[in-house]
């Protein structure tokens, strides 16, 4: 819950809330990967610098979240956890990833560079703190 409250400017209501991701834990489809500053899976006495929460339905795995401390960005850590995330998915049996993002979100280019490529839209999707409503772009790469 560090990485998430430190990782998503409230502006844009990206964050979940601890029951939030417990709910989605608490599922058998939901999953997380957690990733030190080094880029290796945390220490059980060390805090994680990164994160990505997600869920596996039948052949398709969808990336919920992604979050890397803002301090600990530029080191290759976002690009650690999408490999893993793609490799992981891939060796249970996925057939093709998914995400959806803020149409204006920064993070497209990343995602676009790991071979995601959008497939839909929804219009209005997202609401911003003070109001104003954003599309969602959903994105898949296939394994």
């Amino acid at each position: 819950m560090v990485v998430m409250e430190a990782a998503f400017d409230p502006h844009w209501r990206e964050a979940w809330t601890r029951r939030q991701v417990d709910d989605s834990l608490a599922l058998s489809s939901g999953f997380m990967m957690l990733i030190d500053e080094d880029g290796r899976e945390p220490a059980p006495e060390s805090g994680a610098a990164g994160f990505i929460l997600a869920r596996k339905v039948l052949d398709e795995v969808e990336l919920l979240l992604i979050g890397v401390l803002p301090e600990m960005r530029g080191r290759g850590l976002g690009r650690i956890l999408l490999n893993s995330f793609t490799e992981y998915s891939r060796s249970v049996g996925a057939a093709q990833v998914f995400l959806e993002m803020r149409a204006n979100n920064p993070a497209e280019s990343f995602y676009r560079s790991a071979g995601f490529a959008p497939i839909g839209r929804r219009n209005d999707y997202y609401r911003t703190l003070d109001g104003t409503h954003i599309d969602a772009v959903t994105f898949a790469k296939i394994l």
